[in-house]
């Protein structure tokens, strides 16, 4: 077919989408291009890729010139492929590869990008046999070209790829440069398709769009004067303060040097959360970035981050200042894509999904390791869109630690190219730094940059033994201890103030149950089988019930008589917290002593950060024990961990195993490194690396090995709330608000078996009228959920170990 060739009413319009449910005038295909084109080149520019995501703008829908698919908004067609003619464009006229990947991938996801992959987009090969069964909009991708002219549009010419235009690059660096691009047209796309339905035509406003500027430099007054006020009202002792006080002006010295990797390597209980808030504050200030993304990995102590930083900051800047964004509080990584799709352009329930994925355009992220790391990986929309604006950004990686080794080195490439290209600062924080840079030259083997750190703390401030605040009691490895001793233990009337942390739930809540039988006082249970709201009334109670008298509280008449009775006043109220590993990370608290069942080494570390943590006793008691039921959680890292801690104790004896050591950990994730090997784990994921295969990545890379959904429970303290969030998202389906107000009251499980009974008590609650959501449901079983163990279903008990 010529250039020339056209339709039988040439001057009938050509539209992007109908007027769907909103009754609005039907929008025209050329301002649909080039509204995305300019809010794509808009969030590009923050990484230099204006004219690469103009392109891909203007491109990504070329296939809703063809008659095919403007019959299909008349309903008269459907299954129409519009975005592979813009794609096959992109690569054979502009040989950009990274909008070749993005337009291709808009509505169906990023999918492979090497030789054999990228011949299949030929028009030729699709209208033969499309993969998705699909038709295209027009075989001709002249006719369409020609069409886009006539609307008064024009590709911009020789535009540089941010993948490069000297072909493939095999690495994860290049998957990161193609999301990047990806996220600011998917964004872009969904925002313009979304302005459309609703009539809102604000929201294609870029100001607006990019949300309440950062203002680090108020912000950092503000945190500066509070910091102030804590140092003045803290109980702490003098040499816990001090230790806070090196880590805050080590964290404000560094701010001031230069964009990059590095470590902020600190004892618990030394300030970092505030510490590390005021390096991104000054460092924002030093080079003009545009926000802070704090990535947490645990909710407990997301929840405490974000309620900290909203006490600080939060009535200067308002509430549109800081966004809290996890499995939660908005869609997962992958959720909203599942099942899914808008092949055909005006899916209700896709858009409605989509709308559920936040856009990062807050100046403060709080968000989870799962949602940042995944997403980095992801090759779907609803998870790529936010990415675009962690460029010219600082990330602060809390409790580093957890980040599992089977994915440490794709993980390291990734965030690597992420400063070296896009001008993010990468921190790593937490007590337990792991040698990360004994795999630099694996990381090098991935990616196009390595893995060399610079640490925060000067190593002659000595923090690790001048924080020194307690004594570590090591098991002898050939003597169990058993479950009824570990109780009596527990149970001693001497020991009125303890927390025991188990591996794994069941022996948390069987050893809850056992001392429960037995009437001991002062008894708590923390797990995340307990909804969030849950987990921080218990965790009150606790506080309350440790808190040490202070002498002016007494009563003139009773201070002659205060030496006599000091020993029992300091004893407090009883307080024996059985909990899981989710009170060690991050969770103010703190205990005259603490036992922790053996497992890994930076887990028996975090563990001791909560006794004694303000140095307020002489010492603190933490004492390691093996259970008789050596359970541990699902996968090998763990078990491997556990293992490696045995060994290390079996060769050094108890006497050389100093948690304050930073020689011992080192030697630790050495050997660690060396046996467990990460560049060699997961060999298909580096092998999909390399075939720069986005969907099967996306599949293989999982912080969490299990699928997981979130569940609205029927905590007896809170069942208004409940009640009212139930039928709100009968009424309403699912919605960002109602995510946001439900996270206080939700759980995450596995997801069940097609066939498992649970699903009885599990209610799915509407996306639209003929869709549901596949990631969020009501509990409707309440005797399931304990006042004391949280969510605790009888006929599932692998569902509660999630």
């Amino acid at each position: 077919m010529s250039h020339n060739a056209g339709r039988e009413k040439p001057d009938t319009p050509f539209f992007a989408h109908s007027a769907g449910k909103s009754g609005r005038a039907w929008q025209p295909l050329p301002d649909h291009l080039r509204n995305v084109a300019s809010l794509a080149a808009s969030f590009a520019s923050a990484f230099g890729a204006e004219a690469e995501a103009n392109l891909a703008g203007l491109l990504h829908d070329l296939g809703k010139y063809g008659d095919l698919f403007q019959r299909r908004l008349r309903g008269a067609e459907h299954g129409i492929d519009h975005w592979s003619a813009g794609a096959w464009l992109a690569l054979t006229r502009q040989r950009t590869l990274a909008a070749t990947a993005a337009i291709q991938g808009h509505h169906v996801g990023l999918q492979q990008l090497d030789k054999s992959a990228l011949q299949a987009l030929n028009p030729g090969k699709l209208s033969v046999e499309h993969p998705l069964g699909l038709r295209l909009s027009d075989p001709d991708p002249d006719i369409l070209m020609h069409r886009l002219e006539a609307d008064g549009l024009r590709l911009p010419l020789n535009v540089s790829s941010l993948y490069g235009n000297q072909g493939l690059r095999m690495t994860a660096s290049a998957m990161l440069d193609v999301r990047l691009l990806y996220s600011a047209l998917a964004d872009a796309d969904f925002l313009d398709t979304d302005a459309h339905f609703s009539g809102d035509t604000r929201a294609l406003d870029v100001d607006s769009l990019d949300g309440p500027p950062l203002d680090a430099a108020k912000a950092l007054a503000i945190l500066k004067e509070h910091l102030a006020g804590l140092a003045q009202s803290s109980t702490a002792s003098d040499a816990v303060a001090r230790v806070r006080t090196d880590v805050l002006e080590a964290c404000l010295a560094a701010g001031r040097l230069p964009q990059g990797l590095w470590t902020l390597s600190a004892p618990t209980g030394a300030g970092k959360t505030l510490a590390m808030l005021a390096f991104a504050l000054q460092h924002a200030i030093q080079h003009d970035l545009r926000r802070v993304v704090f990535v947490i990995p645990y909710l407990s102590i997301i929840e405490q981050t974000a309620r900290t930083y909203r006490k600080i900051l939060g009535a200067h800047f308002g509430p549109d200042w800081l966004l809290e964004h996890h499995s939660l509080s908005g869609t997962g990584p992958e959720q909203g894509s599942s099942g899914l799709a808008d092949l055909d352009g005006d899916n209700e329930a896709y858009r409605r999904a989509q709308g559920l994925a936040l856009s990062w355009n807050a100046p403060l992220i709080v968000t989870t390791s799962v949602q940042l790391l995944e997403s980095l990986f992801s090759n779907r929309s609803s998870a790529c869109r936010k990415l675009h604006r962690l460029a010219r950004s600082v990330i602060l990686f809390d409790e580093v630690q957890t980040i599992p080794d089977h994915l440490a080195v794709p993980t390291l490439a990734t965030l690597s190219w992420l400063a070296e290209r896009y001008r993010a600062t990468i921190v790593f924080s937490t007590a337990t730094q792991p040698s990360y840079s004994y795999l630099d030259r694996a990381v090098r083997g991935v990616g196009d940059s390595g893995w060399q750190p610079a640490e925060i703390v000067p190593s002659d401030l000595g923090l690790f033994e001048r924080a020194k605040r307690t004594k570590v009691t090591w098991p002898d490895l050939d003597c169990p201890t058993s479950w009824d001793d570990l109780a009596a233990r527990i149970a001693n009337p001497e020991c009125r103030q303890m927390l025991c942390v188990l591996n794994v739930k069941r022996h948390a809540r069987d050893l809850f149950r056992r001392l429960e039988d037995q009437r001991v006082e002062g008894l708590l249970h923390l797990s995340t089988a307990m909804c969030p709201a849950h987990r921080q009334a218990k965790l009150a109670v606790a506080r309350k019930q440790l808190e040490q008298p202070d002498d002016r509280m007494l009563a003139p008449a009773l201070r002659a008589k205060l030496a006599a009775a000091r020993k029992q006043l300091e004893q407090g109220l009883p307080c024996r917290l059985i909990s899981t590993q989710c009170v060690e990370a991050g969770v103010d608290i703190d205990f005259p002593v603490v036992y922790r069942a053996l497992g890994p080494l930076e887990a028996i570390a975090q563990a001791a950060g909560r006794c004694n943590r303000n140095g307020r006793r002489k010492r603190g008691d933490v004492k390691v024990f093996l259970p008789e039921d050596d359970a541990l959680p699902p996968g090998g890292g763990y078990r491997q961990a556990t293992d490696m801690t045995r060994m290390l104790l079996r060769e050094r004896g108890a006497g050389k195993m100093d948690i304050d050591s930073p020689d011992l950990f080192e030697e630790y994730y050495r050997k660690l490194y060396s046996l467990v090997r990460p560049e060699e784990k997961l060999p298909k994921l580096t092998e999909t690396i390399r075939r720069q295969d986005f969907a099967a990545v996306a599949k293989l890379y999982r912080l969490i090995g299990e699928d997981t959904i979130n569940v609205l429970v029927p905590w007896s303290q809170a069942l208004d709330e409940y009640h009212r969030l139930a039928d709100m998202a009968r009424r309403e389906g699912l919605n960002a608000r109602w995510m946001r107000d439900a996270q206080p009251y939700a759980v995450s499980v596995y997801r069940p078996r097609n066939d498992h009974p649970i699903w009885t008590c599990l209610e799915r609650i509407p996306l639209t009228v003929k869709a549901f959501s596949d990631e969020w449901f009501i509990y409707r079983c309440q005797e399931d959920y304990h006042d004391d163990l949280g969510l605790l279903p009888r006929d599932a008990p692998a569902l509660w170990l999630a």
